[in-house]
């Protein structure tokens, strides 16, 4: 999903009595289902799109409904949060929802080999399945979601056998390079790569995805020609 440009904040604060475990546990899980994160004790944010705002109106009205209180803000500003602090909870919250998958895909990737085709399917089916639960609450495009998107097509193997393209890289010289941004070990890798044997003069931009930046040529992103696999060989 398209990151979103939220100016203005939900706020659901509420309680509910103290032997009511199994409603708070119900509560919980469904706040954990919205990508709502914590704030403080019983208080939960979402951004104020109409969609959040209604899940919100529901879970209030349930909360009451379960003999508790709560309360429904909508704010612009939260004192003590700014807009980038508190979209920096929400990447922290969805990059701990998408470490899960990836633990898991890796482990897929390893034993898929000695699966069978009809297991194999099953669980990618569910680990893709599982990945679009979090990119549906992924509100601020978390870099942790291209990364395990990419993992997941490696997941789903080659869909066509093809013969590597060779590229001269002559033609790549003194080219704007575009990769998402905060680089990890992969991403600082293939830059020096592409600075060490493809273009000697390269210029390294970064933004969210491809389109941000037409003329520049991406590298490690979703749907990139160019990546750590092996997509394409060179001739100097």
């Amino acid at each position: 999903m398209r990151a979103m440009k939220a100016t203005s904040w939900l706020l659901l604060l509420f309680s509910l009595p103290t032997n009511r475990n199994t409603e708070r546990v119900a509560v919980w899980r469904r706040l954990k289902k919205m990508g709502a994160v914590q704030i403080k004790t019983s208080t939960y944010l979402l951004p104020d799109e109409p969609a959040q705002y209604e899940q919100f109106q529901w879970l209030a009205k349930q909360i009451r409904d379960y003999g508790g209180d709560s309360t429904l803000v909508r704010a612009q500003e939260i004192e003590g949060l700014t807009r980038e602090k508190v979209i920096a909870m929400f990447n922290d919250s969805r990059a701990k929802d998408y470490a899960a998958v990836r633990k898991s895909l890796q482990s897929f990737i390893a034993r898929r080999k000695k699966m069978g085709p009809e297991l194999a399917a099953g669980e990618l089916e569910r680990l893709t399945r599982q990945f679009r639960e979090i990119r549906g609450v992924d509100f601020f495009d978390s870099p942790r979601g291209h990364d395990i998107a990419m993992l997941l097509r490696r997941a789903e193997g080659p869909r066509k056998t093809r013969q590597l393209q060779t590229l001269d890289s002559r033609q790549y010289q003194g080219k704007t390079w575009l990769t998402r941004p905060r680089p990890e070990i992969d991403r600082v890798g293939s830059a020096w790569l592409i600075s060490k044997f493809i273009d000697r003069k390269p210029k390294f931009v970064y933004a969210p995805s491809a389109d941000a930046v037409p003329d520049a040529i991406p590298f490690d992103m979703l749907d990139a020609e160019f990546s750590h696999f092996p997509t394409n060989q060179w001739r100097k």
